[in-house]
């Protein structure tokens, strides 16, 4: 017996990922993201020898991996983490480690990708908000105040300055809500 002749449907192979693996970005932004959050955990800080090889690194490997269209769209994901994160940062709703890492996580993977990263990101944020002030039995007056912030933005030096009972303000880890925005991100392409 002679072999069925060819087809167009048995010649095609289809590899279905279930894990974003085959992005060359996953990993690095994995392992960076990960500890970011888990150093932002504990010390409320993102240290610069993560966040800035980290950016440097997506515009660098980006730019070798893809040539110009690679680099164009790593200054574009960084770009516009920078227009995205910014200005809570200068008004000091979130610190410069923040922008740092959201800068990197744009550097690595483009702008198109970003978008839907930083959606997710401010979605866990508010949701891990919410659940901290609840855990720490915020006042209302406090939350309301946290509200204002978002009406009438904060002086600069105004976070320094907030006394509760003597002790320092309670400030809540950005970096989990990086990671979990931007590794959701790489399931939802």
């Amino acid at each position: 017996m002679s072999d069925p002749p060819a087809s167009p449907i048995f010649e095609k192979r289809v590899v279905i990922s279930v894990f974003p693996m085959n992005s060359i970005a996953w990993w690095p932004s994995l392992f960076v993201l990960g500890a970011a959050a888990v150093i932002d955990i504990f010390t409320r800080r993102i240290p610069n020898w993560l966040s800035v090889p980290f950016l440097l690194s997506g515009l660098v490997i980006q730019a070798v991996t893809g040539g110009w269209h690679g680099m164009g769209s790593s200054l574009g994901g960084f770009g516009l983490a920078l227009l995205l994160f910014g200005p809570p940062c200068f008004i000091r709703l979130m610190g410069m480690g923040d922008l740092k890492l959201a800068a990197g996580v744009g550097a690595w993977i483009g702008p198109g990708q970003f978008v839907f990263a930083f959606l997710v990101t401010g979605m866990a944020g508010g949701i891990m908000a919410a659940a901290y002030a609840l855990r720490h039995r915020l006042p209302r007056g406090r939350v309301d105040d946290a509200g204002e912030l978002v009406v009438h933005p904060a002086p600069v030096g105004f976070f320094e300055t907030i006394q509760s009972g003597g002790t320092r303000h309670l400030s809540i880890p950005y970096a989990p809500a990086i990671a979990i925005g931007t590794l959701f991100s790489f399931f939802a392409q």
